[in-house]
């Protein structure tokens, strides 16, 4: 900054910039709050219907956060003119008070940012020529800061412009200092990753990881470090930290490694989700490397596919980003799906590429980008939409994703243990299991439960919709399927996620089995939750249901979500009225019907793998009727429970719709009561040799039946004589042990059988 410029600086037109800019950010600020409280509002309780139901309800909320974003840019904008502002008055102020202090000197601007100090005439020229000096290093200290102040704060408000192309940033700073460190560290950032990573030091590696940690959730820090670093470089650098070629392992540098992987993933993540014409590029360029070779000796010389896809594995990444990746890399992993030669995890390929899993050494690119996709709800729905034009419903091969059913079906995948992993476990199929549980749920499939503070929290409501669903109904056909016994015997690392799926659609589930056939349902018994609910139909309903209960764990899910769903429509459906009791007839009616295709399918299932009466079976019998631990950990709001999994290493909750959406008084329901039931299951220790008999197990699941029935009509002795007198209590054991229990045994899948 030149002298005369700071020194006569004007800040009439700053001030009435600043002026407009705080008028147009509360002017913001009220729109926003009423986008937010009204018209979002509004739509989310509409009852939309057909293409309203998507197109309109999407437009709605992205015009809602719209308007939150033109805020938070408005705002941001005005804090850094601003605080610009105010730091160029103070530097005017010291400039002018230092030269007016030194009457014994001239200051002359010689103009493109240069000055003279003059000496007037003295008699100590040396002392004049040294307080000359020392005058022209205090002005040029505070020239530079200003200039500093200046220039930071016009690069700061250019991104924040370019950040998006068509709409607003997201980006918020409350002052120009913040934003000029953030700028300044994504610039160390990329200047550390452009060199050659076996040059860099461990101290070196350490303050690269505090600065991601810091910013990785700072777009413009986010975009700045992705575009200076080039994409190529972050991918090599990544490669030759991870996996450096012949150089002897040291464990500080490899904790080191582990935290660049999920704080480089995380920082490039944020990058993606600007929308300047940089990032595009940036994006465009990381697709089209996915096949090809980076060349280094680093890793085993991996290709972007490789290094890219364990990078993803954490992080918020931009939807369209995602499917145009995934895009490329199915199709290239197609064209070499050959058995026993798997060009991925094969014995010329020794690199190592994923810090974060015993049981995945992060050669196969396609478990990292489904773990992102895990991650990306949104994301993960488009990726296994259902084709276009296939209906309602799914009922043959060509209303099924190409991407699903290959991932599903047709791709040969390979285990890829570190040394001390499990060489029986398939950590793809596990990820696969994690992106069909965002796809169809609306959430991350390791989201901590019931928060509150995110909109992306379990217990924040019901994410589902119709395209969700079209997910799910996709999901219910294949392995609800003539080959889905196989398929969940052969992939057992789905089991948990197919539980959680097939929880959090429970209600659509048992809507589908409810009437005759696919006749005569009632959809005031089993109420939709969202528009365009799934539709499993009877049969699929009931085959789905049927290979569920094979497996422990989805058996074990799955029971507890239709344990709570059925007493929530009872709690929705008080003994009060002769149409709350015919509503919750109906209800126990389908629900032990789903509960005796699920006990029935786990005891055929235990005594095909054991041997009918062996002792293992009646073990697996015991184990799969602790179901009643899950429910104690179980919490309710917003119109769903979450259900804590144990056994996982992530975060696991099953999402299980209820039929209210908010339960006042909780502790008073029978739902609350199932909850504390459960916790004094859950404080029992039964021996790791308890057996449960078939008998046994299926007297168990009529006690639990027989129970809500009960808690139904506790303080009702009228009403429960009216319903013994219509016979529900033959209705609901015929359900459960009749038609139930044996649905399977002449519609259902049969047990699996090697």
């Amino acid at each position: 900054m030149d002298l005369d410029a700071l020194r006569h600086l004007d800040f009439s037109k700053l001030d009435d910039a600043i002026e407009r800019w705080e008028k147009m950010t509360g002017d913001l600020k009220t729109l926003a709050s009423d986008a937010r409280d009204n018209l979002k509002k509004k739509a989310d309780t509409a009852n939309w219907a057909g293409i309203n139901a998507t197109v309109t309800r999407e437009f709605v909320d992205k015009t809602a956060g719209e308007f939150d974003d033109a805020h938070t840019q408005a705002q941001t904008v005005t804090n850094i003119i601003k605080d610009t502002r105010g730091e160029l008055a103070t530097y005017k102020q010291q400039l002018n008070t230092a030269i007016d202090n030194a009457s014994s000197y001239t200051v002359v601007d010689t103009g493109s940012g240069s000055f003279n100090v003059v000496p007037h005439p003295t008699t100590d020229p040396d002392g004049a020529t040294k307080g000359a000096t020392a005058l022209r290093d205090d002005i040029q200290g505070i020239l530079k800061k200003a200039s500093e102040s200046d220039s930071t704060a016009a690069k700061a408000l250019r991104l924040v412009v370019d950040h998006s192309e068509y709409g607003f940033s997201d980006a918020s700073y409350k002052n120009r200092d913040d934003a000029a460190d953030a700028i300044a560290a994504a610039e160390r950032a990329a200047k550390t990753v452009r060199k050659d990573p076996h040059d860099v030091s461990n101290t070196e590696l350490a303050s690269l990881n505090a600065d991601l940690a810091k910013y990785k959730n700072d777009p413009l820090f986010a975009e700045q470090f992705a575009v200076d670093a080039g994409p190529k470089k972050v991918m090599t650098f990544y490669a030759g930290i991870a996996d450096p070629y012949n150089i002897t392992y040291d464990p500080k540098r490899g904790e080191e490694a582990k935290q660049l992987q999920k704080n480089l993933g995380i920082t490039l993540g944020t990058a993606t989700l600007s929308d300047s014409a940089h990032m595009r590029s940036w994006e465009k360029q990381v697709v089209d490397m996915g096949p090809k070779e980076l060349g280094t000796d680093d890793a085993n010389n991996p290709r972007g596919f490789a290094v890219m896809s364990n990078l993803m594995r954490f992080g918020n990444y931009d939807d369209q980003f995602l499917n145009d990746y995934g895009d490329k890399l199915i199709a290239y992993d197609k064209e070499r799906n050959v058995k026993d030669m798997n060009p991925w995890v094969n014995n010329w390929n020794q690199g190592t590429l994923n810090y974060w899993d015993k049981d995945d050494r992060g050669r196969d690119p396609m478990a990292g980008f489904l773990q992102a996709l895990g991650h990306n709800p949104d994301a993960s729905t488009q990726f296994f939409e259902q084709p276009h034009g296939s209906g309602a419903g799914v009922d043959k091969d060509s209303d099924v994703n190409d991407h699903l059913k290959y991932l599903t079906k047709d791709r040969i995948w390979a285990a890829d243990p570190t040394l001390n992993g499990d060489d029986d476990v398939v950590a793809g199929h596990d990820a696969l299991g994690h992106a069909l549980e965002a796809a169809t749920t609306g959430y991350p499939y390791d989201a901590d439960a019931m928060t509150a503070k995110d909109p992306m929290i379990p217990g924040d409501g019901d994410r589902r919709t119709a395209e969700t669903a079209g997910v799910m109904e996709q999901v219910a056909y294949l392995y609800g399927g003539e080959d889905g016994p196989k398929m969940l015997h052969d992939q057992p690392e789905l089991a948990d996620s197919l539980g959680k799926m097939g929880s959090a659609y429970i209600d659509d589930i048992d809507y589908s089995l409810s009437g005759l056939g696919d006749h005569s349902k009632d959809a005031s018994d089993f109420p939709a939750k969202y528009a365009g609910r799934a539709n499993f139909g009877n049969q699929g309903a009931i085959d789905f249901l049927s290979v569920l209960g094979q497996n422990e764990t989805s058996h074990k899910t799955v029971t507890a979500a239709q344990h709570l769903y059925t007493l929530s429509l009872l709690d929705a459906h008080p003994a009060t009225s002769d149409a709350n009791m015919t509503h919750a007839q109906d209800a126990m009616a389908v629900g032990a019907e789903a509960r005796g295709i699920l006990d029935n399918s786990r005891v055929q299932q235990a005594e095909q793998t054991y041997g009918e009466k062996s002792d293992e079976a009646n073990k697996s019998l015991e184990r799969s009727g602790d179901w009643k631990k899950l429910v104690a950990g179980a919490a309710i709001a917003g119109g769903v429970a979450a259900i804590p999994l144990p056994g996982s290493t992530a975060a696991a909750i099953v999402i299980a719709p209820l039929a209210a959406d908010t339960l006042t008084n909780a502790a008073d329901t029978l739902v609350g009561h199932a909850i504390d039931k459960g916790s004094e299951s859950d404080e029992s220790d039964p021996s790791e040799n308890s057996q449960m008999t078939s008998r046994k197990f299926y007297a168990n699941g009529a006690d639990d039946l027989g129970d809500a029935y009960d808690a139904y009509f506790k303080g009702h002795p009228e009403a429960k004589a009216k319903a013994d007198e219509n016979q529900w209590i033959e209705n609901i054991k015929a359900g459960y042990m009749g038609t139930g229990s044996h649905e399977n045994d002449y519609r259902g899948r049969p047990p699996y059988e090697k």
